[in-house]
Protein backbone atom coordinates (compact mmCIF):
# COMPACT_ATOMS: atom_id res chain seq x y z
CA UNK A 1 0.00 0.00 0.00
CA UNK A 2 2.95 2.34 0.64
CA UNK A 3 3.89 2.16 -3.00
CA UNK A 4 0.33 2.39 -4.78
CA UNK A 5 0.13 5.35 -6.97
CA UNK A 6 -3.51 4.79 -6.60
CA UNK A 7 -4.07 4.62 -2.86
CA UNK A 8 -1.23 7.06 -1.97
CA UNK A 9 -3.11 10.05 -4.09
CA UNK A 10 -7.26 8.96 -2.74
CA UNK A 11 -6.44 7.30 1.21
CA UNK A 12 -4.79 11.00 2.42
CA UNK A 13 -7.84 12.75 1.69
CA UNK A 14 -10.10 10.29 3.93
CA UNK A 15 -11.54 12.46 6.93
CA UNK A 16 -11.04 8.71 9.27
CA UNK A 17 -7.40 8.13 8.23
CA UNK A 18 -6.66 12.02 8.77
CA UNK A 19 -7.68 11.62 11.93
CA UNK A 20 -5.48 8.26 12.94
CA UNK A 21 -2.46 10.12 11.17
CA UNK A 22 -2.25 12.51 14.14
CA UNK A 23 -1.90 9.74 16.78
CA UNK A 24 1.72 9.39 14.74
CA UNK A 25 2.83 13.14 14.13
CA UNK A 26 1.71 15.85 16.07
CA UNK A 27 0.52 18.09 12.61
CA UNK A 28 1.56 18.89 8.78
CA UNK A 29 3.55 21.83 9.82
CA UNK A 30 6.65 22.94 11.35
CA UNK A 31 4.38 24.92 14.06
CA UNK A 32 3.26 21.58 14.86
CA UNK A 33 6.35 19.86 15.37
CA UNK A 34 8.35 22.45 17.57
CA UNK A 35 5.28 22.68 19.76
CA UNK A 36 5.84 19.02 20.20
CA UNK A 37 9.58 19.36 20.87
CA UNK A 38 8.88 21.87 23.66
CA UNK A 39 6.17 19.34 25.07
CA UNK A 40 8.98 16.36 24.79
CA UNK A 41 11.76 19.36 26.94
CA UNK A 42 9.54 19.41 29.49
CA UNK A 43 9.63 16.31 30.16
CA UNK A 44 12.92 15.51 29.96
CA UNK A 45 12.78 14.24 26.45
CA UNK A 46 14.83 15.14 23.40
CA UNK A 47 13.77 15.10 19.81
CA UNK A 48 14.83 14.40 16.27
CA UNK A 49 12.38 16.14 13.58
CA UNK A 50 11.83 15.21 10.21
CA UNK A 51 10.48 16.61 7.23
CA UNK A 52 8.42 13.70 5.59
CA UNK A 53 8.88 13.32 2.16
CA UNK A 54 11.26 11.16 -0.35
CA UNK A 55 12.01 10.54 -4.29
CA UNK A 56 11.60 14.26 -5.93
CA UNK A 57 11.72 14.63 -9.51
CA UNK A 58 13.37 18.05 -10.21
CA UNK A 59 16.21 19.76 -8.66
CA UNK A 60 14.60 22.98 -7.48
CA UNK A 61 12.33 20.87 -5.21
CA UNK A 62 15.32 19.88 -3.66
CA UNK A 63 16.13 23.29 -3.11
CA UNK A 64 13.06 24.17 -1.45
CA UNK A 65 14.11 21.36 1.24
CA UNK A 66 17.37 22.84 1.49
CA UNK A 67 15.81 26.06 2.24
CA UNK A 68 12.88 24.27 4.46
CA UNK A 69 15.84 22.21 7.03
CA UNK A 70 17.87 25.29 7.67
CA UNK A 71 14.86 27.95 8.51
CA UNK A 72 13.91 25.42 10.93
CA UNK A 73 17.54 24.46 12.16
CA UNK A 74 17.28 28.41 12.69
CA UNK A 75 14.09 28.21 14.67
CA UNK A 76 15.53 25.30 17.17
CA UNK A 77 18.55 27.43 17.69
CA UNK A 78 16.59 30.39 18.03
CA UNK A 79 13.88 28.69 21.01
CA UNK A 80 16.77 26.86 22.74
CA UNK A 81 15.43 23.56 21.80
CA UNK A 82 17.20 20.42 22.77
CA UNK A 83 16.55 18.82 19.07
CA UNK A 84 18.35 17.33 16.23
CA UNK A 85 17.15 16.46 12.48
CA UNK A 86 16.67 13.88 10.23
CA UNK A 87 16.88 13.66 6.05
CA UNK A 88 16.30 11.49 3.79
CA UNK A 89 18.66 11.58 0.71
CA UNK A 90 16.05 10.84 -2.39
CA UNK A 91 14.37 14.06 -0.63
CA UNK A 92 17.58 16.19 -2.08
CA UNK A 93 17.43 14.46 -5.19
CA UNK A 94 19.71 11.56 -4.35
CA UNK A 95 18.46 9.86 -7.97
CA UNK A 96 18.71 13.15 -9.58
CA UNK A 97 22.18 14.33 -8.93
CA UNK A 98 24.29 12.83 -6.23
CA UNK A 99 26.66 15.59 -6.24
CA UNK A 100 24.41 18.06 -5.76
CA UNK A 101 22.68 16.31 -2.78
CA UNK A 102 25.59 15.81 -1.25
CA UNK A 103 26.39 19.61 -1.15
CA UNK A 104 22.05 20.73 -0.12
CA UNK A 105 23.17 17.94 3.08
CA UNK A 106 26.47 19.18 3.38
CA UNK A 107 25.55 22.94 4.02
CA UNK A 108 22.28 21.61 6.80
CA UNK A 109 25.05 19.89 8.83
CA UNK A 110 27.36 22.98 8.36
CA UNK A 111 24.34 25.40 9.87
CA UNK A 112 23.66 22.45 12.44
CA UNK A 113 27.23 22.48 13.73
CA UNK A 114 27.19 26.30 14.41
CA UNK A 115 24.37 25.39 17.12
CA UNK A 116 26.10 21.97 18.08
CA UNK A 117 23.84 19.39 16.54
CA UNK A 118 23.45 16.55 14.67
CA UNK A 119 22.16 16.05 11.23
CA UNK A 120 21.13 12.22 10.53
CA UNK A 121 20.55 10.56 7.51
CA UNK A 122 17.86 8.14 7.01
CA UNK A 123 18.04 4.53 5.55
CA UNK A 124 15.11 3.89 2.95
CA UNK A 125 14.70 1.07 0.58
CA UNK A 126 17.75 -1.77 0.02
CA UNK A 127 17.83 0.27 -3.00
CA UNK A 128 19.75 2.79 -1.46
CA UNK A 129 21.50 0.71 1.29
CA UNK A 130 24.95 0.92 0.12
CA UNK A 131 24.66 4.25 -1.67
CA UNK A 132 23.42 5.62 1.39
CA UNK A 133 26.31 4.53 3.36
CA UNK A 134 28.92 5.83 0.91
CA UNK A 135 27.22 9.12 1.06
CA UNK A 136 27.60 9.21 4.72
CA UNK A 137 31.31 8.29 4.13
CA UNK A 138 31.74 11.22 2.31
CA UNK A 139 29.45 12.80 4.36
CA UNK A 140 31.57 12.26 7.83
CA UNK A 141 35.07 13.07 6.37
CA UNK A 142 34.00 16.73 5.90
CA UNK A 143 31.00 16.85 8.48
CA UNK A 144 31.33 14.99 12.09
CA UNK A 145 28.39 15.84 13.06
CA UNK A 146 26.43 13.33 11.39
CA UNK A 147 25.16 10.33 11.60
CA UNK A 148 23.27 7.19 9.71
CA UNK A 149 20.46 4.91 10.06
CA UNK A 150 21.19 1.17 10.22
CA UNK A 151 18.36 -2.14 9.66
CA UNK A 152 18.86 -4.76 11.93
CA UNK A 153 16.62 -7.04 9.28
CA UNK A 154 19.13 -6.67 6.44
CA UNK A 155 21.63 -9.37 6.54
CA UNK A 156 24.41 -7.14 6.04
CA UNK A 157 24.04 -4.81 8.89
CA UNK A 158 26.84 -6.50 10.93
CA UNK A 159 29.84 -5.85 8.15
CA UNK A 160 28.39 -2.20 7.46
CA UNK A 161 28.37 -1.62 11.34
CA UNK A 162 32.38 -3.07 11.19
CA UNK A 163 32.97 -0.95 7.83
CA UNK A 164 32.02 2.16 9.74
CA UNK A 165 33.48 1.85 12.77
CA UNK A 166 36.94 3.44 11.49
CA UNK A 167 35.66 7.06 10.96
CA UNK A 168 33.75 7.54 14.37
CA UNK A 169 30.56 7.14 13.51
CA UNK A 170 26.98 7.82 15.26
CA UNK A 171 24.55 4.69 14.38
CA UNK A 172 21.16 4.98 14.71
CA UNK A 173 19.87 0.82 14.44
CA UNK A 174 16.14 0.59 13.77
CA UNK A 175 14.52 -3.21 12.70
CA UNK A 176 13.54 -1.64 9.12
CA UNK A 177 10.11 -0.98 7.20
CA UNK A 178 10.27 -1.30 4.01
CA UNK A 179 9.21 -4.69 2.48
CA UNK A 180 12.58 -7.07 1.51
CA UNK A 181 13.09 -9.91 0.12
CA UNK A 182 14.12 -13.32 2.47
CA UNK A 183 18.04 -13.45 -0.12
CA UNK A 184 18.47 -10.09 2.31
CA UNK A 185 16.69 -9.34 4.88
CA UNK A 186 15.49 -11.73 7.85
CA UNK A 187 11.62 -12.20 7.76
CA UNK A 188 10.14 -12.96 11.27
CA UNK A 189 10.14 -10.78 14.12
CA UNK A 190 12.23 -13.11 16.41
CA UNK A 191 15.16 -12.84 14.18
CA UNK A 192 14.75 -9.72 13.52
CA UNK A 193 14.78 -8.94 17.49
CA UNK A 194 17.71 -11.20 17.55
CA UNK A 195 19.86 -9.27 14.79
CA UNK A 196 18.68 -5.99 16.74
CA UNK A 197 20.19 -7.22 20.33
CA UNK A 198 23.33 -8.67 18.53
CA UNK A 199 23.85 -5.53 16.86
CA UNK A 200 23.44 -3.28 19.72
CA UNK A 201 26.17 -5.93 21.71
CA UNK A 202 28.38 -4.94 19.21
CA UNK A 203 28.43 -1.62 19.20
CA UNK A 204 28.29 -1.56 22.64
CA UNK A 205 31.40 -3.82 22.93
CA UNK A 206 32.99 -1.56 20.25
CA UNK A 207 32.43 1.24 22.65
CA UNK A 208 33.98 -0.21 25.52
CA UNK A 209 36.96 -1.08 23.74
CA UNK A 210 37.56 2.42 23.33
CA UNK A 211 35.84 3.17 19.65
CA UNK A 212 34.60 6.52 19.24
CA UNK A 213 30.66 5.53 18.68
CA UNK A 214 26.87 7.30 19.30
CA UNK A 215 24.44 4.90 19.53
CA UNK A 216 21.18 5.35 19.03
CA UNK A 217 18.29 1.74 19.33
CA UNK A 218 15.46 3.30 17.77
CA UNK A 219 12.62 0.91 19.13
CA UNK A 220 9.48 0.79 21.14
CA UNK A 221 10.27 -2.96 22.71
CA UNK A 222 11.14 -1.54 25.73
CA UNK A 223 11.78 -5.64 27.11
CA UNK A 224 14.29 -5.63 24.56
CA UNK A 225 15.97 -2.00 25.40
CA UNK A 226 16.08 -3.02 29.49
CA UNK A 227 18.49 -6.77 28.18
CA UNK A 228 20.69 -4.35 26.27
CA UNK A 229 20.88 -2.02 29.41
CA UNK A 230 21.62 -4.94 31.12
CA UNK A 231 24.65 -6.14 29.20
CA UNK A 232 26.18 -2.12 28.81
CA UNK A 233 25.65 -2.86 32.90
CA UNK A 234 27.25 -5.98 32.88
CA UNK A 235 30.77 -5.02 30.70
CA UNK A 236 30.55 -1.77 33.29
CA UNK A 237 28.77 0.46 30.72
CA UNK A 238 26.40 3.40 31.89
CA UNK A 239 22.20 3.40 30.79
CA UNK A 240 23.75 6.77 29.30
CA UNK A 241 26.06 4.64 26.75
CA UNK A 242 23.22 4.62 24.46
CA UNK A 243 20.43 6.63 23.86
CA UNK A 244 16.42 5.46 22.92
CA UNK A 245 14.88 6.71 20.14
CA UNK A 246 10.72 6.28 19.56
CA UNK A 247 8.41 7.74 17.56
CA UNK A 248 5.68 10.75 18.36
CA UNK A 249 2.94 9.16 20.56
CA UNK A 250 3.88 5.40 20.53
CA UNK A 251 4.52 4.33 23.93
CA UNK A 252 4.51 7.83 25.31
CA UNK A 253 4.68 6.46 28.98
CA UNK A 254 7.49 4.31 28.49
CA UNK A 255 9.82 6.96 26.71
CA UNK A 256 8.83 9.26 30.22
CA UNK A 257 9.47 6.50 32.60
CA UNK A 258 12.91 5.73 30.83
CA UNK A 259 14.05 9.41 30.92
CA UNK A 260 12.91 9.29 34.58
CA UNK A 261 15.18 5.87 34.80
CA UNK A 262 18.10 7.86 33.73
CA UNK A 263 17.96 7.06 30.13
CA UNK A 264 18.50 9.53 27.08
CA UNK A 265 15.37 9.28 25.63
CA UNK A 266 14.50 11.27 21.93
CA UNK A 267 11.62 11.48 20.47
CA UNK A 268 11.62 11.42 16.63
CA UNK A 269 8.35 13.79 15.30
CA UNK A 270 7.67 13.74 11.82
CA UNK A 271 5.65 16.14 9.99
CA UNK A 272 4.85 17.18 6.68
CA UNK A 273 2.09 16.81 4.06
CA UNK A 274 3.89 13.74 2.27
CA UNK A 275 3.17 11.41 5.15
CA UNK A 276 1.20 8.27 3.45
CA UNK A 277 4.23 5.94 2.60
CA UNK A 278 5.30 6.59 5.83
CA UNK A 279 2.29 6.45 7.76
CA UNK A 280 1.28 3.01 5.54
CA UNK A 281 5.06 1.61 6.96
CA UNK A 282 3.91 2.57 10.55
CA UNK A 283 1.01 0.50 10.42
CA UNK A 284 3.24 -2.81 8.58
CA UNK A 285 5.63 -2.27 11.47
CA UNK A 286 2.85 -3.45 14.16
CA UNK A 287 -0.59 -4.78 13.04
CA UNK A 288 -2.16 -3.66 15.78
CA UNK A 289 -2.20 -0.14 14.95
CA UNK A 290 -4.53 -1.09 11.81
CA UNK A 291 -7.27 -1.62 14.49
CA UNK A 292 -6.07 2.18 15.70
CA UNK A 293 -7.10 3.08 12.33
CA UNK A 294 -10.43 1.07 12.13
CA UNK A 295 -11.82 3.13 15.41
CA UNK A 296 -11.46 6.17 14.04
CA UNK A 297 -14.50 5.16 11.69
CA UNK A 298 -16.02 5.26 14.76
CA UNK A 299 -18.07 8.34 16.38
Amino acid sequence: MAGNPFLQRHIPRLGFVRRAVLRFMPGEDADSALRAVAQDQAAGISAVLTRLGENVTRTDEADEVEAQYLGLLDRIGAGGLDAEVSVKLTQFGLDLDPERALAHVRRIADRAATLNMTVWIDMEGSAYTETTIAFYERLKAHNANTGVCLQAYLHRTADDVRRLLPIGPSIRLVKGAYAEPSTIAYQTRSSVDANFATLSVTMLEAAKAGNTIRIALATHDVTLIERIAAHAAGIGLPKTAFEVQMLYGIRTDQQCRLARDGFIVRDLICYGAAWYPWYMRRLAERPANVLFVLRQLLP
